[in-house]
């Protein structure tokens, strides 16, 4: 490959910068093209090289430039669906239908597989849950004793509870009720329990 003028790298790495800060998003080669005044083909093989020297990321396609300053004021996310509803009181049938998609901070929330659901009712108040609240949903099949789980039950019924564990007694496991207020002591008892996720974090409106 033939040389490459550093002056215009130096030039397309600013620009790329520039670009950033006024738009939040990062420019595509042809953007890049008109704003140093060069070709689009020029503009790509730049980039190119840029990014085999290590200058910066470029993976050949529009918008997925990555330098320095948009690494750090752009971190890493991951896309996460927010699939409905999910009961905080009774048991109910729900559908999974995806309303959007949104983007979590990997390093706020990790790399697990999430899923977002809508709380709903006020069952789950003592932990933290309200009506209303996102809460974000680790694709987890097994749960310890002490975790809020996603809960379908042999019905195919599924709630938002705390998972109590497995009765020694009776072979039941035990979902509680976390709102000791209005629900003093109330659980769910099954024989069969199927876990859909573990709840992970709780997203709220203030």
């Amino acid at each position: 490959m033939r040389s490459k003028r550093a002056e215009l790298m130096d030039k397309i790495y600013s620009y790329i910068d520039q670009y950033y800060s006024v738009r939040h998003t990062a420019p595509s080669t042809a953007e890049i093209a008109r704003g140093v005044g060069v070709s689009k083909a020029t503009a790509y093989r730049y980039l190119v090289a840029m990014d085999e020297r290590g200058i910066l990321e470029y993976d050949g396609q529009s918008h997925t430039i990555i330098t320095s300053m948009i690494r750090k004021f752009a971190p890493e996310v991951s896309s996460c669906p927010v699939v409905g509803s999910i009961a905080c009181g009774c048991a109910q049938v729900e559908e999974e239908n995806i309303e959007e998609y949104v983007s979590l901070p990997v390093s706020l929330f990790g790399k697990d597989s999430f899923y977002i659901l809508r709380a709903q009712g006020d069952s789950m108040v003592d932990v933290g849950i309200d009506d209303g609240d996102l809460v974000v949903v680790s694709k987890e099949t097994e749960a310890e004793t002490g975790d809020i789980v996603v809960a379908m039950d042999e019905n195919n019924e599924n709630t938002l509870k705390l998972y109590n564990g497995i009765d020694s007694v009776t072979h039941e496991a035990v979902l509680l009720y976390c709102n000791q207020k209005v629900y003093p002591g109330k659980e769910i008892r099954v024989k069969e329990l199927y876990i859909q996720g573990v709840a992970k974090h709780v997203i709220k409106a203030l």
